[in-house]
């Protein structure tokens, strides 16, 4: 065999993810079809009080995407002009375009080099009389110590917006996330836990806040009665339809099955790359991979941390070769300040070094419930494979 030839000619493609829509969650999507009320209406409105129970009775409102979700959390809380929002420069960048788009500046602060979070630790030093909101992300579905966060927030008299995009599923102490704490978004995007295609949630503290997030997400209106309607803020048009939400519906009674499968395909990476890496000899190099929780985590993505000072190859290179073997994958992130956008608002990539680091080295392997076991065994053989074949004399 050529060392460029496919070692799995007859495999299929292994997509880095891969959404499950089972046939009940299709036939109820064609009902709202043909129920003629295909926006935002009864099933929303269901889909909304089911997440309510599920986070403990929080008020929760569902928007068109997890963008939107963040957004309005911003404006809820009151943040805008002139505000500071302390937030990690290893995310989609959604999560600092929100804070520009609500006109706060973003701040940057590193990363756990193990967790990949946003290091609490470092967070004092960036915290400014400006200072409105810390915004953590918890990348990859792995919050951050929740306990810490929340004391550094009440210490600072400051609001937590949590990106917890990844985190649906995720737990703190026993705790679902979003079942405590100050605002906390949600993604149900098409790569998620749990997907409505697109689309998100936020769960807010009181009515008060979750009456004017309903405002914010439809053009600032209110009505009352038959024909009476104001509109006292500019919102914008962010509502989520009922096709949406009834795939949401379904897709919140396969989560327990989804999670139990992530889980065991985390634990089957695990093993296997510690024993593909053994066999190879390569026990030296040194492959970053993901912090061994299945207590908090909800297994959203498995990512590793590509040695590239030990390789003649960059990610780039190895993502080709991945994919010349039928192996899909994913850069989940890159640094945002490294964007030609954040460079003109002056942010430097050697400001957060440990970021600036992971950003450039990080890589997501396939993780999906329609997975099959033997999957993980392909996809680690051909990733040891081409560490091996790149590995620096």
């Amino acid at each position: 065999m050529s060392a460029n030839e496919n070692p799995f000619p007859c495999k299929p493609f292994i997509p880095f993810t891969r959404p499950h829509f089972n046939q009940e969650t299709i036939d109820a999507v064609s009902e709202v079809l043909r129920s003629g009320w295909v926006t935002s209406g009864p099933k929303l409105a269901q889909f909304e009080a089911t997440l309510s129970e599920y986070f403990g009775g929080r008020p929760v409102r569902c928007f068109a995407n997890g963008t939107a979700t963040m957004k309005i959390a911003l404006q809820v809380a009151g943040i805008g002009a002139g505000d500071e929002v302390i937030t990690t420069p290893i995310s989609w960048v959604a999560t600092s375009n929100v804070i520009l788009g609500v006109g706060a500046t973003p701040v940057f602060v590193d990363i756990d080099p193990v967790t990949r979070n946003i290091d609490l630790n470092k967070v004092a030093a960036a915290i400014t009389s400006k200072t409105r909101a810390i915004m953590p992300v918890y990348l990859a579905g792995l919050p951050v110590d929740m306990d810490q966060l929340y004391s550094i927030a009440k210490q600072h008299n400051l609001r937590v917006i949590e990106d917890a995009a990844q985190a649906f599923g995720s737990q703190w102490k026993g705790q679902k996330i979003g079942s405590f704490g100050d605002l906390v978004s949600f993604s149900f995007q098409a790569n998620k836990n749990l997907s409505t295609v697109e689309g998100g949630c936020l769960v807010l503290n009181n009515l008060d806040e979750a009456k004017l997030a309903e405002k914010f997400r439809l053009q600032g209106l209110t009505r009352e009665g038959m024909d009476s309607m104001d509109v006292d803020l500019l919102g914008g048009k962010d509502n989520m339809t009922d096709v949406n939400a009834v795939i949401g519906l379904h897709q919140l009674t396969q989560l327990p099955v989804f999670q139990t499968r992530r889980a065991a395909l985390a634990r089957q990476y695990f093993d296997v790359i510690r024993v593909e890496m053994k066999s190879a000899q390569l026990e030296h190099v040194k492959l970053g991979l993901p912090v061994e929780n299945f207590t908090e985590s909800n297994w959203h993505m498995f990512q590793v941390v590509l040695p590239l000072d030990q390789l003649n190859a960059d990610r780039a290179q190895v993502m080709t070769e991945l994919k010349d073997l039928g192996i899909g994958t994913g850069v989940h992130y890159p640094l945002i300040t490294g964007f030609t956008l954040y460079q003109k608002l002056g942010y430097k990539t050697e400001s957060t070094p440990i970021a600036q680091r992971i950003g450039r080295s990080i890589l997501t392997l396939p993780l999906f419930p329609g997975m099959a076991d033997e999957d993980i065994g392909r996809i680690v053989s051909g990733l040891v494979g081409i560490l091996k074949k790149h590995l620096k004399n």
